[in-house]
């Protein structure tokens, strides 16, 4: 049986890391825990190294962010890659 692939908001995760360590702290083990999440365990692990300490809104405007730096990043590549071009075109033209 092949499990699902699921995608979680920011707040989604916030939600079930606050979930989590309610849960810890009740005395449940963590098997436990990522079970009732539904969640492997480096899947947990990775959400608490990333939105440990955040809360909903901060969770998500840091989704937001990384997002505008990847686009950012792509449109800097595409105008690097425009000046090479316009670079090159003009060192051939100059070439008898």
């Amino acid at each position: 049986m092949k499990k699902r692939n699921k995608q979680h908001s920011p707040e989604q995760i916030v939600k079930k890391l606050r979930d989590a360590e309610v849960m810890l702290n009740g005395g449940k083990s963590i098997e436990e825990v990522l079970k009732a999440l539904e969640v492997s365990e480096a899947t947990f692990h990775r959400w608490r190294n990333q939105y440990g300490g955040t809360k909903s809104e901060e969770a998500k405007r840091l989704k937001d962010l990384e997002g505008e730096n990847v686009r950012l990043k792509r449109i800097l590549a595409e105008a690097e890659l425009d000046k090479s071009r316009s670079l090159r075109a003009y060192c051939v033209t100059l070439q008898p």
